[in-house]
């Protein structure tokens, strides 16, 4: 058997874990750690790509199989994606490499006797424009989620969303804590008005940047999170408790700034997380909106008179936001959409 390059193996091994559950970005950290930088940027480009895309290049093996209904295997679509990726979408990408290690990689996960076909589809590949059958799969987006921003922004924002969700999102560092951060995630811990010394309780911490902004800021915070693994780069100045949010908080005194930046779907990360919008289910919905309204409900006794909660989410989706929020002493509200702001989409509420 032809020997198939570290990336494409990779990448091969993480999409089908990502198709079992797993999260794209974990797994790139934990499989490229020991390639060289080369070989990492390709493993990370194909991942991504390849999973942003998605609806696209199950057309595409379609279109070029000639076969509309097709059913295969997972291990021979995911190789059937990867190489339609290289061969349409990427330049500097020999196709003699794209097709031949496709074919590897299918032989390699047991599937040898569908070999000629992933080789006959790849041969037939071009980059003639496509004529998408609709606007989801022209936007690489399930259509009830493009169905719902189209109700609730309207079909141009809801557009802009989508598109920015096909893009590589840009890097971005936080100048007063060094750590690197996304723009809008910067802007949500500057809505606590913390002064120095004040008590800061940070629910659902982890990672750990809005602490550190927290602490930055002069903050004594207390950073909590579900799982202990996950406070592990929660910084250390702070004190770190495990524990469930959404249960009674075990805390005898009162704060004065809670941060609730809770669980939620995702939607605004998209271009980072591109898996998000291939696992979401409508279903899924109503069962983060319940988690956060009861994370709002324990944390509000624990709040100092006259102090300030902030409950946030990196979610689009008006039942995990608004929803959410509604009969709280709500102050005011902040919104940030991909394709008109900056990095990801946030939603964050003001409770006094």
């Amino acid at each position: 058997m032809k020997a198939v390059s570290s990336a494409r193996s990779i990448s091969f091994r993480i999409l089908l874990k990502v198709q079992a559950g797993g999260y794209a970005s974990d797994l790139l950290r934990q499989e490229t750690a020991a390639l060289d930088t080369r070989d990492a940027a390709l493993a990370e480009t194909l991942v991504f790509g390849c999973l942003r895309y998605q609806s696209q290049l199950d057309f595409l093996i379609a279109h070029f199989s000639g076969r509309p209904q097709l059913k295969l295997d997972l291990e021979v679509r995911i190789a059937l994606r990867m190489g339609i990726f290289q061969l349409r979408y990427l330049d500097r990408i020999p196709a003699h490499a794209a097709v031949a290690e496709s074919v590897e990689l299918v032989k390699a996960a047991h599937k040898r006797s569908a070999a000629p076909f992933v080789n006959a589809v790849l041969r037939k590949v071009n980059r003639e424009p496509a004529r998408w059958p609709d606007r989801a799969t022209e936007l690489s987006i399930p259509l009830w989620l493009l169905e719902r921003w189209d109700r609730h922004f309207g079909r141009d924002v809801a557009t802009g969303i989508a598109q920015a969700a096909l893009s590589e999102p840009e890097v971005y560092t936080n100048p007063i804590t060094g750590r690197q951060q996304d723009i809008g995630a910067q802007s949500i811990v500057p809505l606590l008005e913390i002064e120095p010394g004040m008590t800061v309780l940070d629910l659902c911490a982890a990672p750990g940047n809005k602490t550190a902004q927290a602490l930055a800021a002069g903050g004594r915070v207390t950073a909590a999170d579900r799982y202990l693994r996950r406070l592990a780069e929660v910084p250390t100045q702070a004190a770190r408790v495990v524990l469930d949010a959404s249960e009674p908080l075990p805390f005898s005194s009162l704060f004065d700034r809670i941060l609730i930046d809770a669980p939620c779907s995702g939607t605004g990360t998209l271009a980072r997380n591109p898996e998000i919008k291939w696992r979401l289910q409508p279903s899924d919905l109503p069962v983060f909106q319940a988690r956060q309204r009861k994370m709002i409900e324990r944390a509000l006794p624990h709040l100092r008179s006259g102090g300030r909660l902030i409950y946030a989410t990196c979610a689009l989706e008006e039942e995990e936001n608004q929803g959410v929020v509604t009969g709280f002493a709500v102050s005011e509200t902040h919104t940030r959409i991909p394709g008109q702001d900056s990095g990801d989409g946030f939603f964050a509420a003001v409770i006094k």
